[in-house]
């Protein structure tokens, strides 16, 4: 007999090309050996080139989407992308302690679309929210506009007071792919291993879904960052185009 994969739930925006929000965090979820689950937060208009618009589903059906799958079923780790507020974003997880005994939240912190839209969040809550959440996975340019610093590791020292924070080096003008995760009172860089020859739509998406897959099959924290860097080297070379192939 087969055993039992481990059940993540992801609350996210819809893609219709599928290289990011909740069906990229599906595909990562079920390559990685989980049992995925989803909540839609938002129906967006976009391909894998363009962002045109984003249409925000009602908070009242958001959270009735969560409530249903909280009846019957148990999460450890969720995984959390795009949302309309930060103030949507406290209600979800004071739902969620609620319900299931203060699961680990993964936070990708989408503050703008790589195509340029910008989601026009306040961040006024910010250090009251990020006391609730686990990890962040903020690339460059996020953790500069969620920390107020113009230095981005920097910004990252600021943040980790707060929460753990994972720095994702795609946008790293100092040496592109090296990662640095700031984790209690330290700080490791992850540098790249692998030529990475294609960038990717949904990468984000993609690692922080990865992550949170890592840590709910059991894998020490370090261990699972490793390995969701891993399968991003194999995702981001997976194809010449902005779509990748989700495999291990």
């Amino acid at each position: 007999m087969s055993k039992e994969r481990v059940k993540i739930l992801t609350i996210a925006g819809f893609d219709p090309s599928g290289g990011a929000g909740l069906l990229a965090d599906v595909k990562t979820i079920e390559a990685n050996k989980c049992a995925a689950f989803a909540v839609c937060t938002a129906n967006t208009i976009q391909n894998e080139n363009e962002f045109v618009a984003v249409n925000w589903i009602a908070e009242e059906e958001v959270l009735a989407q969560l409530d249903i799958l909280l009846k019957v079923h148990q999460f450890e780790y969720i995984k959390i992308g795009l949302i309309p507020s930060l103030a949507f974003l406290k209600k979800i997880i004071q739902k969620l302690n609620t319900k299931n005994q203060q699961p680990k939240v993964v936070w990708d912190p989408i503050l703008s679309a790589s195509a340029g839209f910008d989601f026009n969040h306040d961040l006024s809550d910010l250090k009251e929210v990020l006391k609730d959440i686990y990890i962040i996975t903020p690339n460059w340019n996020e953790i500069k506009q969620l920390s107020g610093n113009d230095n981005a590791k920097k910004g990252a020292e600021q943040l980790v007071q707060l929460t753990n924070v994972y720095l994702k080096g795609g946008h790293n003008p100092e040496t592109k792919g090296k990662d640095y995760f700031y984790f209690e009172e330290e700080i490791l860089a992850f540098n790249p291993k692998v030529k990475v020859l294609y960038e990717k739509h949904g990468s984000g998406c993609v690692f922080s879904s990865a992550l949170t897959s890592n840590l709910a099959i059991g894998y020490p924290i370090i261990k699972a960052c490793l390995r969701s860097k891993s399968y991003m080297y194999k995702f981001l070379n997976s194809s010449k185009g902005l779509l990748g192939r989700h495999k291990l």
